[in-house]
């Protein structure tokens, strides 16, 4: 189970690490979490100079979004071990997390883990960095329940179906959109990775859907993520983010709500009571842990 700190990750918005000018208009956004991509967002040709850029922007910035991450190449590349050493040197103590892609086993988390154990000893850094992994390839998606309890680390795992949709063969026009299956062709992997997440004290994260200009469509796959139990999406572009902020918080009605029924069965529980009626709805043991959850998601982002 992780020891990370709990973070909100309602919305994570995907920042390419080659532009000075995305960086710095994110940096200005109210979110929960914004990573800066080493990854698909960036030109091989245009990986190494994008790692400075990156640290430039970490340290010069002034960084409103909760949680600041690097998403970083995979394990089979020749990028990953240098992307993960010159933005830790550079820019290790402001980053809350980093991102790492394609992971096809513990294995692939572990040898993140080791490379930040030595790094943080190294620079005599204070603050632990917590790591993020994309679930994307069917591998992975097989080996989902091993990820997830590999590493103390880890504090999310993020559903991207772009790239298993690929990985899969799977016939479809474009990121995160459903082609002609009927009820939700998603429902599968996002469950299983959400249990997974879920036994193990992690985040279930969604990911991309690549329409941006179809927020009607956005909501919906929002929507059904959060149904499932994942606390988050991905946004590819600003429009999407106040739509998965909203999806993935509570109302205000819900809030307090819950709130009444948790202090209504705490105190009959005092009195020795085990069910009882608040506004017509019975609340128990049971009850009160959706209740609960509730509550949390609203401590969490300040409700």
């Amino acid at each position: 189970m992780s020891k990370q700190p709990a973070r909100p990750r309602r919305c994570q918005l995907s920042v390419p690490g080659s532009s000075e000018k995305m960086m710095a208009k994110a940096a200005a956004l109210e979110l929960d979490h914004v990573f800066l991509d080493l990854e698909d967002a960036v030109a091989p040709s245009a990986k190494t100079a994008a790692r400075g850029k990156i640290v430039e922007a970490l340290n010069t910035h002034d960084w409103r979004p909760r949680t600041l991450c690097v998403r970083i190449n995979d394990v089979e590349t020749q990028w990953c071990h240098d992307d993960v050493i010159e933005v830790v040197t550079g820019a290790g103590d402001k980053l809350d997390t980093i991102m790492l892609t394609k992971a096809k086993s513990a294995a692939d988390v572990r040898f993140l883990h080791l490379l930040l154990d030595q790094l943080e000893q190294k620079l005599g850094l204070t603050r632990r960095i917590g790591i993020e992994c994309l679930i994307e390839e069917v591998e992975g998606m097989m080996n989902v329940e091993e990820i997830a309890a590999c590493s103390d680390r880890l504090e999310c795992l993020i559903f991207g179906m772009g790239d298993y949709s690929a990985s899969q063969q799977m016939q479809l026009s474009s990121v995160g959109s459903t082609g002609g299956y009927p009820p939700d062709i998603w429902h599968y992997p996002r469950y299983k990775m959400t249990i997974a997440c879920r036994a193990n004290g992690i985040d279930p994260v969604d990911g991309p859907f690549a329409n941006f200009k179809n927020p009607e469509a956005f909501r919906k796959e929002a929507e059904r993520s959060l149904i499932l139990g994942m606390v988050g999406k991905w946004a590819i572009h600003p429009a999407q983010v106040e739509i998965a902020q909203e999806v993935f918080a509570p109302t205000a009605e819900d809030v307090a709500k819950a709130r009444k029924q948790k202090e209504a069965y705490d105190a009959a529980l005092a009195e020795g009571l085990g069910a009882i009626n608040v506004d017509g709805v019975m609340v128990d043991a049971a009850s009160i842990r959706i209740v609960q959850n509730t509550i949390d998601r609203a401590d969490l982002i300040g409700i």
